[in-house]
């Protein structure tokens, strides 16, 4: 999606992906990862994701992107948290704790600047964008995390014809196909959660289910 599209949805607070807590599939799945405390956690397009306080009180050291500059002022806002600012080739830096957020595109993060990311957490990413995005996505910018690094992804599932996205439909045929190249794939649920959001009812979808992935980097 145009840059735009994101910000303008931002400035109306028509964020109806954000969630008023953690994901409870990062609760239940992100243990049998195994990832060491004191790893850091890669999060794109963050938003103002309380995943994020999660993974910091577990021990992890945050690494999230984000484009609208006023999802990264409410999440520390809302917080309390007073971040300390820099800038970058790749933008402006908030850090608070273990918590970092760079204001900017996540396509202009590279190597130099995953390197030393253990994780990454995606948990309304993938589904957010087109699919041509989606590829460039996964062939781009997960292409640079380092190898053996692991994470979760969770997409959805449902006819497409039936909505308009964001977020989008992205099956698992399509998930196997967009990381089949770098990364190892697991499913580990799918869950059915149609009853559970009315919004997608009211706009006629019939079927709607939330898959969880495990992932590996290659190498």
């Amino acid at each position: 999606m145009e840059a735009d599209f994101w910000h303008q949805r931002w400035r109306e607070n028509r964020i109806g992906f954000h969630q008023d807590k953690p994901t409870p599939l990062l609760l239940k799945h992100w243990p049998s990862l195994r990832i060491a405390p004191g790893s850091r956690v890669f999060v794109p397009l963050a938003g103002k994701s309380l995943d994020m306080v999660w993974l910091a009180a577990q021990g992890y050291r945050v690494l999230g992107v984000e484009l609208s500059q006023l999802a990264i002022e409410q999440f520390f806002a809302e917080h309390r948290l007073q971040p300390q600012t820099g800038a970058s080739r790749y933008g402006t830096h908030y850090r608070a704790g273990d918590i970092e957020l760079v204001h900017g595109d996540a396509f202009a993060l590279d190597e130099a600047m995953l390197a030393d990311c253990s994780a990454v957490f995606d948990r309304a990413a993938l589904i957010a964008l087109p699919p041509a995005l989606r590829q460039r996505y996964v062939q781009e910018l997960h292409a640079r995390l380092p190898a053996g690094c692991r994470g979760l992804l969770i997409t959805l599932e449902y006819p497409q014809p039936e909505k308009e996205g964001p977020p989008f439909d992205v099956d698992e045929d399509e998930v196997r196909s967009l990381y089949a190249r770098d990364w190892t794939v697991e499913r580990l649920e799918r869950r059915d959660i149609l009853a559970q959001q009315p919004a997608f009812v009211e706009e006629g979808v019939t079927a709607l289910s939330t898959v969880v992935y495990a992932l590996q980097r290659k190498g």
